[in-house]
């Protein structure tokens, strides 16, 4: 029997793990819901983003461990606590994941737009070529860990260059991060479901298991890696919000119809724009290499031939994306609905897991830390009656 692979850390899956899920979290969604919201709350936002760290923390440290312990993908694991729960997992995490990925798709035609002048559609097609040629030209996983690593990092340093520029109030937006002037509850279904909900919570375990980090030798790898795609996506977050909060505090009035751009753009005039190109070129070129692979990783266990052909299966997921978005435009209606669901897909997901995790046949003997289990049964309750009211509220909106 060969031993398992010894993790390795900035080379190596375990960081890649990690950046694949931060940088799924950080996608274009994630820029204009981070600008509309600190718009509502200002330095209050800080609070929202603190409460879904210590959410993020609950869902993301249960969703790696049971998996990599188990050795199984959710659906896989799913379908062993009952038969065929894995294939309403997979449903639920697939149309979830190609909705959004049809906004990945369009965040990367805007980028390009804000960089070349090429029309969406142009750069939407360009894009596609891209992540397509990211998944063919060498081994998935490498491509992962090296590419999510090197435009996580991009990201992170340019906002932050951005932030110091808009000179933010950091002790009032530290203070209103503890204490809070204001609160929303959609900000805080919205931002979570954004974060962890959806493919986003699985992205960096099924990595991890791809890899062959996986059983209870490796707990401490995983927790780590897990703990730094939260961290990271943290980092990115705050690092916003200030930039935000800093251009708002001297006055700015942002576009309503590109909220973000404006940001950038009055911090530091037209080069603050076009780094915002880069940024959301960046984050939605990321995010759609991360919902394609995790999307495809939910079926392809289903039967060999998917796994035979995952660079096929990949490949077809993007450029339906593509061609929804191309043809159609962007279906901001599905999004909307999408991002509901994605946030009520995180309580329902976690749920099956932490189920899972008591059952000792599938976990191999291994006893799940009772602390674990209760953190996780609290974000389940906390977001799931967070994101029931939220859904209804923005279908009854989209039926009206």
């Amino acid at each position: 029997m060969r031993p398992p692979p010894k993790a390795r850390w900035w080379g190596g899956a375990t960081l890649g793990a990690a950046f694949l899920m931060a940088n799924s979290s950080i996608g274009p969604g994630f820029l204009t819901q981070t600008t509309v919201f600190t718009q509502q709350l200002l330095t209050s936002f800080g609070f929202v983003i603190l409460v879904s760290v210590l959410l993020d923390i609950g869902a993301q440290l249960n969703t790696w461990r049971i998996l990599t312990v188990s050795e199984l993908r959710a659906q896989d694991l799913s379908n062993q606590l009952l038969p065929g729960l894995g294939y309403f997992l997979a449903a639920m995490v697939i149309l979830g994941g190609f909705a959004f990925n049809i906004g990945n798709i369009a965040g990367c035609g805007l980028g390009l737009n804000v960089l070349t002048g090429l029309s969406f559609e142009q750069g939407a097609i360009i894009s596609c070529a891209v992540a397509l040629l990211l998944f063919w030209v060498q081994e998935i996983g490498k491509m992962l860990d090296g590419f999510t690593k090197i435009l996580g990092t991009v990201k992170i340093l340019l906002t932050l260059g951005i932030a110091i520029s808009a000179h933010p109030p950091v002790l009032q937006a530290l203070h209103h991060t503890l204490l809070p002037v204001k609160v929303s509850a959609a900000s805080i279904v919205t931002i979570v479901g954004g974060t962890v909900g959806g493919y986003i919570t699985f992205s960096g375990a099924h990595r991890l298991l791809d890899a062959g980090i996986k059983g209870p030798d490796h707990q401490a790898e995983v927790t780590r890696s897990a703990l730094s795609g939260i961290v990271i996506s943290t980092v990115m977050r705050f690092v916003l919000f200030l930039a935000i909060v800093g251009v708002l505090s001297h006055g700015a009035v942002l576009d309503k119809d590109n909220p973000a751009a404006g940001v950038f753009r009055s911090a530091a005039g037209e080069v603050g724009f076009r780094v915002f190109g880069v940024i959301l070129w960046s984050a939605a070129i990321s995010s759609v290499v991360g919902a394609g692979y995790t999307s495809v990783s939910f079926f392809k266990t289903f039967h060999p031939v998917f796994a035979r052909y995952e660079r096929v299966c990949i490949s077809v997921f993007i450029v339906l994306s593509t061609a929804v978005f191309v043809l159609v435009g962007k279906p901001a209606q599905l999004l909307v609905l999408a991002g509901a669901v994605n946030g009520l897909i995180l309580p329902i997901a976690l749920a099956i897991i932490l189920i899972a995790a008591t059952n000792r046949r599938l976990m191999r003997g291994y006893r799940h830390p009772r602390w674990m289990l209760a953190a996780g049964w609290v974000v389940v309750l906390i977001m799931g009656g967070l994101s029931v009211p939220v859904l209804v509220e923005q279908v009854s909106g989209l039926l009206r």
